[in-house]
């Protein structure tokens, strides 16, 4: 397991520092304004990213992980072609979207529909790797995007526009997709994502409403901040995200793995999985307020540099914004378990909860205290959300024992 975590961690590493550098790259290259746009690319990203995992990687995770090599290829076909299919799909929207928008944001989004097929099948071959235990694949899958993304972010720097930089961070990502069909033996088959949706329904749509629940969220309260504040907003919160970019990399890193590895707890030893989560959980929310502490030390001079003109304003809002990724990693543990589990009501329960009020606090905060008050209340938000995932959890684990105490009275 601990290799298995440690090769998790590794992948998300690889993966977080490029993208780290292209929003360093892009917020000092394209000033507040023009960073705020790209942001709002980033989170649409997000939640069509969040659409894929839901139907394609996250049942892969939780039926095929662990299983004989011929199963694993055979569920991979069908997972990675509804990937690519879901890509192809909603591109095509944001690309007719894109073009009908104009201004900054239109060019910007149609530039995201071009490159989301490929964003999304380098996903899937991360998340399939995991599931066969080889998580070394989706490290060196990862390592190939970044050294793609150098060459073309440099092109995209000469050309200076939004768009321009959405293309160069989407093709390379496609350069890392194609690699991953030759590192897999591998290719997708769109024409069995129909059969892989119908076999795979009753997680696969319940997933896709609880990611799109929690991006969705996300982008809800983008685009409100950006009405309620204006668009340089979203780049401050998105600038203080990218200061914790390397905790937010142990934590995706960890998500890539923790549902596996849930899933073999349950099987091998299913009376330590609740231990397990609730020592998953508590180490991401400590990790993420020592983070935190350690950027309130920082000085201007280095944030500056970093950041330029966004480090000010999102350096005022380091505290908020370290409280709520803790109090998001506390119950990510929890969210594991129930993954394993495969409650799937359960988890779609906690999450469609935990997203109302993240943008209740996030738009109510924005209302009565501008960026600052948007951030303490998605903290509020997360602190909220963590308490029912774990109660969730708890009714979930007791309601799986329940038949075995009756078997053990009866006999």
């Amino acid at each position: 397991m601990a290799g298995r975590l440690s090769w998790g961690l590794a992948d998300q590493a690889a993966s977080s520092i490029s993208n780290f550098a292209v929003g360093i790259y892009v917020a000092r290259s394209l000033g507040l304004t023009a960073f705020g746009v790209f942001s709002l690319a980033w989170v649409t990203y997000g939640v069509v990213l969040s659409v894929s995992r839901g139907l394609a990687t996250d049942p892969l995770v939780v039926r095929f992980s662990g299983v004989p090599e011929g199963d694993w290829r055979a569920a991979v076909v069908r997972s990675s072609g509804t990937a690519l299919g879901v890509g192809a799909a909603v591109g095509a929207v944001c690309l007719a979207v894109g073009l009908g928008l104009g201004g900054r944001v239109g060019p910007a989004f149609a530039g995201l529909g071009v490159v989301l097929p490929g964003l999304l099948l380098q996903d899937a071959w991360r998340y399939s790797f995991f599931a066969a235990g080889q998580g070394r694949k989706a490290f060196v899958n990862d390592v190939v995007w970044g050294v793609a993304l150098v060459p073309a972010m440099v092109v995209a720097a000469g050309v200076g526009s939004v768009t321009a930089f959405v293309l160069a961070w989407g093709v390379s990502a496609a350069v890392a997709a194609v690699y991953g069909c030759f590192q897999s033996g591998i290719r997708p088959g769109l024409t069995g994502a129909r059969e892989w949706l119908r076999d795979h329904r009753d997680l696969g749509y319940r997933y896709l409403a609880e990611n799109v629940g929690v991006s969705g969220a996300s982008q809800l309260r983008a685009y409100g901040l950006g009405v309620i504040v204006g668009v340089g907003a979203v780049g401050v919160i998105r600038g203080a995200e990218l200061l914790l970019g390397p905790f937010l990399a142990v934590l995706m890193g960890l998500s890539l793995v923790t549902v596996a590895e849930a899933a073999r707890v349950l099987r091998r030893t299913p009376h330590r999985l609740g231990r397990f989560c609730l020592f998953l959980g508590a180490g991401q929310a400590v990790a993420a307020l020592l983070w935190g502490a350690a950027l309130l030390l920082v000085p201007d001079r280095l944030g500056e540099l970093v950041l330029g003109d966004v480090w000010s304003a999102s350096a005022a809002i380091i505290v908020p914004v370290t409280l709520g990724v803790a109090g998001a990693g506390l119950g990510t543990g929890a969210a594991a378990g129930l993954r394993a589990l495969a409650a799937a009501r359960r988890s779609l329960r906690c999450q469609l909860f935990a997203s109302a009020c993240y943008v209740a606090g996030g738009l109510g905060g924005a209302v009565a205290g501008g960026t600052a008050g948007s951030a303490w209340g998605v903290a509020g938000a997360a602190a909220c959300g963590s308490a029912v995932w774990w109660l969730q959890l708890r009714a979930a684990l007791r309601e799986r024992h329940r038949p075995t105490i009756r078997e053990v009275r009866t006999s």
